[in-house]
């Protein structure tokens, strides 16, 4: 088991920034691909970022490619994600992901992931 739970949301005016983390505990976190989606009111849980468990690969949604970079400390069992230049449409409720992975694989779809944290609320003012 992978218990995650996420921190760092809150409210921001647009253009500004905000670093979520998504703390991990349990079975090695090492060995898993992190990701991050998000969930707007009314819509599907969608993609945002992955990272692979060696670190060394990432990719994003295009919708937020050049504005939020995902990162990982393997010595703290923490994932982040640093989002700037932020748009009130990033208003979402944020999840981190865990899927036990080989070295360099990204996990793209919600449904390959095994673990799931709480969420924590951004929201971005016009």
């Amino acid at each position: 088991q992978v218990q995650l739970v996420e921190s760092g949301g809150g409210l921001v005016q647009a253009g500004g920034s905000l670093r979520l983390s998504c703390a991990a505990s349990g079975r090695t976190f090492s060995r898993y691909a992190m990701g991050w989606f998000r969930q707007a009111p009314g819509k599907e849980r969608e993609f945002v970022a992955t990272i692979s468990w060696s670190g060394g690969v990432t990719y994003y949604a295009d919708s937020v490619k050049g504005r939020f970079t995902i990162s990982r400390d393997s010595a703290k069992n923490t994932v982040y994600l640093q989002m700037n230049s932020l748009k009130p449409e990033d208003t979402a409720v944020y999840y981190c992901a865990a899927d036990y992975s080989p070295p360099g694989a990204i996990v793209v779809l919600t449904i390959d992931y095994d673990y799931w944290g709480q969420g924590t609320q951004v929201t971005v003012s016009s």
